[in-house]
């Protein structure tokens, strides 16, 4: 499944975004062979386990002109890079610990001119910033992760929907999320019909300026 795939849920793009939705496939390819960051699998899935999984989180939050957000353990870039496509006026901060992966990432990212992208190598507990949202896709359990970005939500929302997590993930989350009383998990499988999603979910938990929800 190629770029069509993402042109089949998303029909209003621009000719900017379609062209920089097509180069991601290439950009990828050639920088997996030099640095390793996505196994040879979903390379050859690119744009469904990686592109149209990141914009999942669209279906749940689309993102205001002047929004900042933050994506924590981006890896090879996502969801951070196919949302800083479809949301050009809106500013993203991504970081990972693990330095060849923000290569990775700042290589596409100047390699399709996007503007709206900051690429940091650093652990997200030292990052000394505040975000409307917080997006990622599983790199720890949420008590863990909340652990992790605490702080690093502002207190001003320029959304309905008050600021916080956007976590995509899969399974069965019941344990992982029995503490939290103000989450909500929406299953992507009612916006994709491709069988890869049928476990898979955005995970969306509030966060209260400074703190937790």
């Amino acid at each position: 499944m190629g770029v069509e795939l993402i042109f089949k849920y998303f029909t209003t793009l621009t000719d900017a975004q379609k062209a920089h939705f097509e180069a991601l496939e290439g950009l990828y390819q050639d920088w997996n062979k030099k640095i390793n960051v996505v196994s040879r699998k979903d390379i050859d899935e690119l744009y469904l386990r990686h592109v149209l999984h990141s914009l999942g989180i669209t279906k749940i939050q689309e993102f205001n002109p002047g929004a900042n957000l933050l994506d924590v353990g981006t890896g090879g870039g996502f969801p951070g890079i196919p949302l800083a496509i479809l949301f050009p006026e809106v500013q993203f901060t991504l970081v990972d610990a693990i330095g060849k992966k923000i290569r990775v990432v700042q290589e596409v990212v100047d390699g399709l001119q996007l503007q709206n992208v900051k690429a940091i190598h650093t652990r997200v507990e030292d990052l000394d910033q505040q975000f409307d949202f917080i997006v990622s896709r599983a790199v720890a359990a949420m008590p863990t992760f909340v652990r992790w970005t605490k702080g690093k939500i502002k207190k001003q929302s320029l959304h309905s929907r008050k600021n916080g997590i956007l976590y995509l993930k899969g399974g069965d989350l019941t344990e992982e999320l029995k503490g939290y009383s103000k989450v909500e998990v929406f299953d992507l499988n009612q916006f994709f019909s491709e069988a890869f999603f049928e476990t898979k979910k955005v995970v969306y938990l509030p966060q209260k300026y400074g703190g937790t929800s």
